[in-house]
C-alpha cells in the first residue's frame, strides 16, 4: 500500500515542478507512515517538510500545493489535508482498499512475501547447544526464535542459510566423556565417587546402560585415557541423535550442521592465526596468546591460547566465522544466550581486525525462560539435572503452544513461560485465540456451502456492498501484513508477527460480533466471504511463519 502512496506523491511533486510550484533540485526520499491516531488519516507523509530547505518556502506552503495535486490521486485518495508545521494526511477510498484486498486473493501461499532482501545471502546461526545434555526450555526458544527468523527472512526475499554449529571440542566435551565413563563403572558394580564438576542429569546414566547393552564389560579394567576418546564420542553422538530428534519434533530443521572440529581437521584454525600473527594483531603474554582486540573497540585485550596450550573458544570462533564469509555470506546472523553478551565486541573486534565490515556481523541475545507451574517456578540447572527440557515441555503443551510463547515477546526481554495458560483452550490462551479464529472462518464457509452461498469460481466478486465501517477497519489489518513482515525483517523481531495476528483476530471477533456473514442477501454474503477468505489466508500465512498449524476444526 505504502508503494502505491509513494507514487502518488512522486506523481504530485512532478505535477507541482511542471506547473512551476516547486524547482525539486533536490528530491528527498518520499517516506509514507500510519498516523498512530486513525483518525489523522490512514497514511501520512512528511516529504512538505523534507523539502522545505532546499524549496526555501514555508513547509506548509509547499503540503497545500501536493495536497491540491492530491486530492483526486486516481480516484484512490479520499481527502488530503495539512497538518501541524507540514504533514500531509491521507485518506484513501473504499476502492483504493477493495481493490488490494482482491490481491491478497490472487497472492494466496504467497500473501505477505515482499522484495526488501534482494537476494542478500544470509547465515542464521542459531541453537549451537554444547551436546552435552538434552535442550532445555533457553535452547527451545533460541530454536523457535531462530526458526521463525529464518523464514521471515526468506518471506522479505533474503536467501537464507539456517545453521547449527556443533561445538565438540573442548573440556566440556572431556567432561562428558569422563561422566559416561564414571556412570558405566558404577553401574557395572564398582564403588566410585561422581566428582561435582561432571554432568550429573539422569541422560548420563541412560548413555551408560546403552554402551553397557552394545559393549558389556569390555572397559572394565581399563585405564581412563585408554577409553576415555569412545567414551567421549559415543556420548557426543548419542545426546546430538537426541538434539536433532528433539528439534525436528519441535519443527526446527537446519540446512547445515557444522562441526567445530572440522574447522581443526583441515586446519582452518591454523591459517587464521598464522593471518592474525602475520598482520601483527596478536602477542604473547605469560604464556599465551593474546589477540590485540582492544585496538577494535573491544574493552581488553582476549586471550586465545592460554599458557597451557589450549585454544579456547574464541579461537575456533575466529576461523569458524570467517569460513562463514569464505562461503560467501554477506550478512552474518548469530542468535546468542544473553550470558554471552560480552563475546560480542571481541567477535566484531576481530572481524574488524581481519578486514571486514563491522556491521556484517549481527548478534541477537536470546534472554532467559522462566517456566511457571501452578504459580510456581520451576528450577533449572543443566550440570545437576535439575531442568526441564524442550522435549518434556512439547510434551505437556504441544508444539503450536510452546513455538507461540516462545515467539510471543521480544526475544531480548526476560520470558515467563505459564505452563498452566498455555494447556488452556480459551481465550486467555493466546494461540488457542488465534487459532479458534481460523477454525471459525473455516466453520462460516461450510455454513456457507450448506446454504449454496458459495463464491464463485475464480473469485470475481463484487466487493461494492461491503459499506460498514467494520469491514474497513479488518481490510486495513489484512493489509498490514506484508508491511509487518517486511518491518519484522528489519528489525529482525520476531515477535511482530504473534501480535499482529493477535491484534488481527481481535478486530475479526469485532467485525463477527455484529455482522453475520452468511445472509439471505447473495450480494452482500459473497462480498462478506470474500472478506473472510482473505482473512483466512492471512491467518494462515501468518500461523505458517510461526511453524504453527492452521486448524479447520476444534
Amino acid at each position: 500500500m505504502k508503494t502505491t502512496i509513494k507514487r502518488l506523491i512522486e506523481e504530485a511533486l512532478e505535477k507541482a515542478k511542471i506547473k512551476g510550484e516547486l524547482t525539486l533540485a533536490t528530491v528527498p526520499d518520499v517516506v509514507v507512515e500510519s498516523p498512530k491516531d486513525e483518525k489523522h488519516g490512514d497514511f501520512s507523509t512528511t516529504v512538505a517538510m523534507a523539502l522545505a530547505r532546499a524549496e526555501r518556502k514555508n513547509p506548509r506552503q509547499i503540503a497545500e500545493t501536493l495536497c491540491r495535486y492530491l486530492e483526486n490521486g486516481d480516484g484512490l485518495i479520499g481527502s488530503a489535508e495539512v497538518a501541524g508545521p507540514g504533514y500531509i494526511n491521507l485518506k484513501m477510498t473504499h476502492r483504493f482498499f477493495l481493490d488490494r484486498l482482491k490481491s491478497v486473493a490472487k497472492e494466496g501461499e504467497t500473501y505477505g512475501c515482499v522484495d526488501s532482501g534482494r537476494g542478500l545471502k544470509v547465515i542464521l546461526e542459531f541453537v549451537s547447544a554444547n551436546p552435552t545434555g538434552p535442550l532445555h526450555v533457553g535452547h527451545g526458544r533460541g530454536a523457535a526464535v531462530g526458526d521463525v527468523l529464518g523464514r521471515i527472512l526468506k518471506k522479505a526475499g533474503y536467501d537464507v542459510s539456517t545453521e547449527y554449529y556443533i561445538n565438540d571440542v573442548g573440556n566440556q566435551m572431556n567432561g562428558l566423556g569422563r561422566s559416561t565413563w564414571i556412570r558405566y563403572l558404577q553401574l557395572m558394580g564398582k564403588e566410585i565417587e561422581f566428582p561435582k564438576d561432571l554432568y550429573r542429569g539422569d541422560y548420563i546414566n541412560d548413555v551408560a546402560r546403552e554402551i553397557i547393552s552394545m559393549e558389556g564389560d569390555r572397559f572394565l579394567g581399563k585405564a581412563e585415557e585408554e577409553v576415555l576418546p569412545f567414551f567421549r564420542r559415543f556420548a557426543t553422538d548419542n545426546i546430538l541423535a537426541g538434539i536433532r530428534k528433539d528439534l525436528d519434533d519441535f519443527g526446527v530443521k537446519f540446512d547445515q550442521w557444522f562441526s567445530e572440529q572440522s574447522l581443526y581437521d583441515d586446519q582452518s584454525v591454523d591459517r587464521a592465526m598464522e593471518w592474525l600473527k602475520e598482520k601483527d594483531f596478536i602477542y604473547e603474554k605469560d604464556g599465551a596468546v593474546w589477540l590485540k582486540s582492544s585496538a577494535f573497540q573491544d574493552d581488553q585485550d582476549r586471550v586465545i591460547v592460554k599458557a597451557t596450550g589450549e585454544r579456547t573458544y574464541f579461537c575456533s570462533d575466529i576461523a569458524y566465522h570467517q569460513n562463514k564469509i569464505n562461503r560467501g555470506f554477506k550478512k552474518l546472523i548469530n542468535l546468542w544466550g544473553a550470558d554471552h553478551h560480552g563475546y560480542v565486541p571481541r567477535m566484531k573486534a576481530v572481524l574488524e581486525a581481519m578486514g571486514y565490515d563491522r556491521d556484517l556481523f549481527k548478534v541477537l541475545l536470546v534472554q532467559f525462560v522462566t517456566l511457571v507451574r501452578e504459580g510456581e517456578k520451576v528450577s533449572m540447572s543443566t550440570r545437576s539435572g535439575e531442568f526441564e527440557t524442550l522435549a518434556d515441555v512439547v510434551k505437556e503443551v504441544g508444539v503450536d503452544a510452546t513455538r507461540y510463547f516462545f515467539l510471543m515477546r521480544s526475544s531480548d526481554s526476560h520470558l515467563d513461560f505459564d505452563l498452566e495458560i498455555a494447556k488452556k483452550e480459551t481465550p486467555e490462551n493466546p494461540v488457542f485465540y488465534i487459532q479458534y479464529a481460523h477454525a471459525r472462518i473455516c466453520s462460516i464457509f461450510r455454513t456457507a456451502e450448506e446454504k449454496g452461498m458459495t463464491l464463485p469460481k475464480g473469485g470475481d466478486v463484487d466487493l461494492e456492498p461491503l459499506q460498514e465501517e467494520e469491514a474497513f477497519v479488518l481490510i486495513k489489518k489484512i493489509l498490514a501484513f506484508p508491511a509487518v513482515v517486511d518491518r519484522s525483517a528489519a528489525m529482525l523481531e520476531v515477535h511482530r508477527i504473534p501480535h499482529y495476528l493477535h491484534d488481527l483476530v481481535a478486530v475479526f471477533h469485532a467485525y463477527y460480533a455484529k455482522h453475520r456473514v452468511v445472509t439471505e442477501d447473495r450480494p452482500l454474503t459473497q462480498a462478506r466471504l470474500f472478506l473472510m477468505m482473505c482473512l483466512r489466508q492471512a491467518v494462515a500465512n501468518g500461523l505458517d511463519i510461526m511453524g504453527i498449524s492452521a486448524p479447520g476444526k476444534m
